[in-house]
């Protein structure tokens, strides 16, 4: 006998895959609405991911830019045209209600590449301790 798989819900009983699936959608939408977008704050500005919440009030979208001092800007620009990218996301999905949108700098990939340069410099600091470099004492 084939026995049906069970998907996991969570406490809402929606699975996680719809949720991770509503949030890549919003994620798909409003990044296409910021390239349709003509504001330089956003022009170079990428949503790395969406975490949506269970009962899909609130989403988070997190972004990324090449430069950090700009996050200020960039999020007064989010501030701006919140209201039409949610309605962006109420048109072309079919959620019965568009969660409120929430902007935050991603500083994962900048943390990483922090660390990589980290790694890239020499460990050790210059000290003369007193020995050639064949071990021996000079």
């Amino acid at each position: 006998m084939a026995r049906q798989r069970r998907q996991h819900n969570n406490r809402s009983g929606q699975s996680g895959t719809r949720i991770a699936r509503v949030g890549e959608l919003i994620r798909r939408v409003v990044a296409e609405e910021l390239e349709a977008l003509d504001d330089d704050r956003l022009s170079m500005v990428s949503i790395t991911s969406v975490d949506v919440d269970r009962d899909l009030h609130r989403a988070v979208l997190w972004f990324t830019s090449l430069d950090r001092d700009d996050d200020p800007e960039i999020l007064e620009a989010f501030d701006e045209y919140r209201g039409r990218l949610r309605h962006e996301v109420s048109t072309q999905t079919r959620l019965r209600r568009a969660p409120e949108l929430d902007f935050r700098a991603d500083i994962t990939l900048r943390s990483a590449e922090r660390i990589e340069e980290l790694l890239r410099q020499d460990p050790r600091p210059a000290v003369d301790d007193g020995f050639d470099h064949d071990g021996e004492e000079e």
